[in-house]
């Protein structure tokens, strides 16, 4: 681990697709750790998974080198792969449709562009320690939806 750099895992649930979801994130940072999660009562698995990367991205305070861990191909891929092509085709897929989660493409996007970040996939539920950490977090914002 380099001591300069911020580690995220983050995870989403849903229990339910849609329905009530749960995001949650784990920042790693020279030995000092946060942790952070929250949910909504109607959403779907993808945007609590996106979310939880928006939120981790969004409490930090100054421009940063950071390294993404998740176990969503479709955050990882979708910010390193499709997003460039995306733009090109004015938010449309490449057989034309609309992007779906436009809006949290966009704040994810924005949001990157503040820090040098390495996106890395991570194989769910496979006993990474910081991950199923996430993961419990994340089942935490989902009893935090269902109970509002």
């Amino acid at each position: 681990m380099n001591a300069d750099t911020i580690y995220i895992y983050s995870d989403g649930a849903c229990k339910g697709n849609p329905g009530a979801g749960g995001w949650g994130a784990l920042l790693v940072s020279s030995g000092h750790s946060k942790e952070i999660c929250g949910g909504e009562a109607n959403t779907t698995n993808n945007r609590m998974e996106m979310t939880a990367v928006i939120r981790a991205l969004e409490s930090l305070k100054r421009p940063s080198t950071i390294e993404v861990h998740t176990d969503s191909q479709y955050v990882q891929k979708g910010i390193s792969e499709w997003m460039t092509g995306w733009k090109k085709r004015n938010w449309r897929t490449a057989d034309g449709k609309p992007v779906k989660n436009q809006d949290l493409w966009l704040q994810l996007d924005s949001l990157s562009q503040l820090h040098s970040i390495k996106w890395k996939w991570v194989k769910g539920h496979s006993g990474h320690p910081e991950n199923e950490r996430a993961d419990a977090l994340a089942n935490q914002g989902v009893l935090q939806a269902v109970q509002n």
